[in-house]
């Protein structure tokens, strides 16, 4: 018997009875399920209250690094498993591209006009920010309207479990041309977004007649589609580097949340607490019992601490854990645990309304999601170590010693929460970065722009925690959740072992040293072919399972190879195609099987056949490989391997 007082609550609390009486969980990386003949009593009463009204999830990046090519099926899963934790605040601006659609043909624009304001379906996130437009793009009438009724079928869904949407608010993002459409129009020209060619959408200065007219039609088109039990808003201006040079910021923010509630009275805006977002000014201006700020990094960052609770306004606790979705073991759970029950005690306390998840990409990590999820259910602050053993039990099935053992030495490593001197957080964005996923250079460092190839952890201590950890393999040799977290945890320590192989190369590259070249750079090749065999032996962590939601998802479209692209694109050079220079290439790169051996493969291949020759390949020479790469529609199919040689490579791997 399950007594609660919201939808949300009681599945939680079917949760907590499956997971901590059952064993039993799903997750975005396996799940541990099984029929079950009898259930567990439990004597007397379990009592479980959270001591915030709210748990959230999603960034705008996981709607692409993670849901681009979503089809309900996908959904119906990802809804399940947001109620089980929990969850009953979820970022959800699935189907917006049509509402865009409709709004642009009411002030003007032609049908291709229209589209070409609209990206493609791997880049939608970055679009209702206001980064860039039609990127990826165009997309049909079909994509749009198959989007719509994905939206309708999340939304009636979300009802049903307890979960408040948040769609996408109009925060004064245009075309950057609707100022032709119509004459005098007081906008303000965004630039261009992180040094690349993609130019802004402009903005709407709100405080005018035209903002009122635009926003109105704008939210009559969100209606017409999506009705009007909307209680929470997304959006926000002059984000990432955005201008508002000359502009009374506060009375920007004061206008869009007046069109918002008018629109939609009584609803909150949800604003990124992200770099110095949300300003002073944008604070000065804004309704406060109608608004609610996600902390983003709260794992680097403790800007609810450093602004002061946001100037008294509502906030709540999250980390975003990983960027672009790379393949990476991270997660600073101990962090997780202090600084939320710091936040919770501290002057600002009252302010703190919710714990949540805002990851770039959600199929990694499953520990750190649970854990954040999970504590805002602890009146108290929980011991991480009994939390694990706790975690170690569900996720397969039962107690197991050696796993148990593992999982305590991965929270001192992999999960660990380095700090410097001063006790300050070590920064870093993300999981450390793999070498063969870099584009060669003699001075790889970072592999994406903004990450790290650093292990800020014991490479040795973690690897013995892995062997530990395989011991206990023959009684989850048909586990998925164990066989796909031993996948992961090989492919990491097979990722540590490549940095060494770099430095010989690089070295024997400037001796200029032709037989170390060879050797160094074999060895090289080696290792990426053998990451590339054991990933592809997993479906987590191969190139086919992304390909193949993009071939589903386009399946009964006009869209089909522009969605391919689209797919493959993200995972490469990301953007544009026109712009050798992007400081956005492989800033979602993937270690996958698949990827490995054909991309980064004849990358790294290229780069030592040259060197040989005593050339340095040119960066031009790659991204002319990654913008032909994305544009081949060639399958890659599934390998399955035989178990003997998956003992082979573990072996080597743990040498």
């Amino acid at each position: 018997m399950i007594e609660a007082t919201s939808e949300s609550a009681a599945s939680r609390g079917l949760d907590w009875y499956v997971k901590h009486y059952l064993h039993q969980s799903i997750s975005h990386l396996g799940d541990n399920k099984r029929p079950i003949k009898n259930l567990p009593k439990i004597e007397g009463k379990v009592r479980k209250q959270s001591f915030v009204p709210y748990r959230y999830a999603l960034n705008y990046c996981t709607i692409n690094y993670s849901f681009s090519f979503y089809t309900w099926k996908d959904w119906e899963k990802e809804l399940d498993w947001m109620a089980l934790n929990g969850v009953n605040l979820m970022l959800t601006p699935v189907g917006t591209e049509m509402v865009w659609y409709n709004t642009l043909l009411k002030l003007g624009y032609t049908d291709s006009e229209a589209k070409a304001f609209i990206p493609g379906p791997a880049y939608t996130a970055w679009w209702l920010m206001g980064n860039l437009a039609g990127w990826g793009g165009p997309i049909s009438l079909e994509l749009m309207q198959q989007q719509v009724e994905l939206q309708k079928k999340i939304l009636a869904r979300m009802k049903e479990l307890g979960i408040q949407p948040i769609l996408q608010g109009f925060y004064g993002m245009v075309p950057h041309d609707l100022n032709k459409k119509i004459t005098n129009l007081p906008v303000i020209d965004q630039g261009n977004w992180v040094f690349t060619e993609f130019k802004r959408p402009s903005i709407l200065i709100p405080t005018t007649g035209d903002f009122e007219r635009i926003s109105s039609i704008y939210y009559q088109e969100m209606k017409k589609l999506y009705g009007t039990d909307i209680h929470y808003f997304g959006g926000e201006p002059f984000h990432e580097g955005g201008k508002s040079a000359g502009v009374n910021v506060s009375a920007v923010s004061k206008a869009i949340q007046t069109e918002m509630q008018k629109n939609f009275p009584n609803s909150t805006w949800v604003l990124q607490g992200w770099q110095n977002n949300p300003s002073d000014k944008i604070l000065a201006g804004l309704r406060k019992e109608n608004a609610l700020i996600i902390e983003l990094f709260g794992e680097n960052t403790n800007n609810w601490e450093k602004r002061k609770g946001y100037d008294g306004t509502s906030f709540i606790w999250s980390n975003v854990s990983n960027f672009g979705e790379k393949t990476g073991l991270y997660g600073r759970l101990q962090r997780f645990i202090d600084e939320v029950f710091r936040a919770k005690a501290s002057q600002y306390g009252a302010s703190l309304k919710g714990v949540g998840v805002i990851p770039e990409g959600i199929i990694n990590n499953p520990i750190a999601y649970d854990l954040m999820l999970d504590l805002a259910w602890h009146d108290k602050k929980p011991e991480l170590s009994t939390w694990i053993s706790e975690y170690a039990t569900y996720r397969y099935g039962k107690y197991n010693k050696d796993i148990v053992t593992a999982w305590q030495e991965f929270a001192e490593t992999v999960y660990s929460s380095p700090e410097d001197e001063n006790r300050k957080p070590i920064y870093q964005e993300g999981p450390s970065e793999s070498i063969y996923c870099a584009r060669p250079s003699l001075t790889v460092n970072p592999v994406s722009s903004w990450g790290t190839r650093k292990r800020n952890y014991d490479i040795e201590r973690f690897k013995k925690a892995v062997a530990i950890f395989l011991k206990a393999e023959s009684e989850f040799e048909n586990s998925e959740t164990y066989q796909a977290d031993k996948t992961d945890f090989l492919r990491q320590v097979l990722s540590d072992k490549g940095d060494a192989a770099y430095n010989t190369l690089i070295r024997a590259i400037k001796l200029k040293q032709q037989d170390s070249i060879k050797v160094s750079g074999n060895q090289i090749l080696h290792l990426i072919s053998l990451q590339d065999s054991l990933l592809n032996n997993n479906i987590h962590f191969s190139l086919n399972r992304w390909l193949g939601q993009a071939h589903d998802f386009g399946n009964r479209l006009p869209d089909a190879t522009n969605i391919l692209f689209n797919a493959k694109s993200q995972i490469t050079y990301w953007g544009p195609d026109n712009n050798p220079k992007t400081t956005l290439r492989d800033y979602a790169h993937k270690e996958w099987g698949g990827l490995l051996g054909s991309l980064y493969y004849q990358r790294w291949k290229l780069f030592i056949d040259e060197s040989l020759k005593g050339n340095i390949v040119p960066a031009e020479v790659f991204y002319t490989m990654e913008v032909a790469w994305a544009k081949e529609t060639d399958p890659f199919p599934l390998i399955k391997l035989k178990k003997e040689k998956i003992d082979k490579i573990q072996d080597y791997i743990l040498q």
